[in-house]
């Protein structure tokens, strides 16, 4: 007799999953059983090598795996995916949602160009973009009644929030107003079995941070100054997001969790 895998007949939506972080939680839960579905914003090509990684990912650990090419940060979007998501046998069913969304200006505060200025019009995007969709997604998914009763809430931030990184200002704001918003989610969203947490990884070498101007130096100073001797992987951030899934983690609620070897340290 198979035993059961421990997220068997749960899902995860992921706002973000088609690299990165996103795309390493949804191999890791989906090797532990757990259906999910991924929202992801990607031009043609890139979306049908996505969908070909997630169908596979799905025959390979028997579970589903919806894939849904759109807009995150666009309410009919979000409206049109849980109408469509919110069937009889999916209420009660979220176990996790995990905002893993990647997307922000990254321009300087000051340059001789004015055109390559970052403007507020820039800051209040990629605050949304960040940080304040995640309240927008938690509270439709919970009106929806599609949460479990033990449900878990997780978002992803860095150190560029407390230290100065290359035209990196838009998004350390976002992240700074994701980290106060955690706190405020933990309290008001506890009621309702919802454990609000958010993970700062180490300098990991995804796509995202090779956006970043000199992001090539972040990965040299990540690879000597970590205690381990080695950068973050999205790996390591995808077990931590497994772990705080687990029944075990039901009391952790409002933390900031370093999944960084210990980089923080120095």
């Amino acid at each position: 007799m198979s035993k059961q895998l421990p997220f068997s007949g749960l899902w995860a939506v992921i706002l973000g999953g088609s690299s990165g972080f996103g795309l390493a939680a949804v191999e890791k839960l989906a090797a532990n059983g757990m259906n999910i579905a991924v929202l992801y914003r990607e031009p043609s090509a890139q979306a049908k090598k996505a969908n070909e990684t997630f169908t596979g990912l799905a025959i390979k650990n028997n579970v589903k795996i919806l894939a849904y090419n759109l807009n995150v940060l666009d309410n009919a979007s979000r409206g049109s995916f849980i109408k469509e998501f919110n069937t009889a046998d999916k209420k009660g069913k979220v176990k996790l949602l995990l905002h893993s969304v990647a997307r922000g200006n990254l321009k300087p505060l000051i340059a001789d160009d004015e055109q390559a200025l970052l403007t507020t019009e820039d800051i209040q995007m990629t605050s949304y973009a960040m940080a304040n969709s995640l309240l927008d997604w938690t509270r439709d998914i919970l009106a929806a009644k599609l949460f479990h009763e033990d449900g878990r809430i997780i978002g992803l931030t860095s150190e560029g929030v407390n230290k100065h990184w290359d035209a990196y200002a838009a998004v350390a704001i976002a992240k700074a107003s994701l980290q106060s918003l955690t706190t405020y989610m933990a309290v008001e969203f506890a009621p309702y079995g919802l454990k609000t947490n958010l993970i700062q990884a180490g300098i990991t070498n995804t796509a995202a941070l090779q956006k970043i101007p000199g992001s090539d130096k972040l990965v040299e100073i990540a690879q000597t100054r970590n205690p381990l001797k080695r950068m973050t992987m999205p790996q390591d951030v995808a077990n931590v997001i497994y772990l705080l899934c687990t029944d075990e983690a039901a009391w952790i609620n409002g933390s900031l969790i370093h999944v960084d070897g210990g980089e923080h340290c120095r």
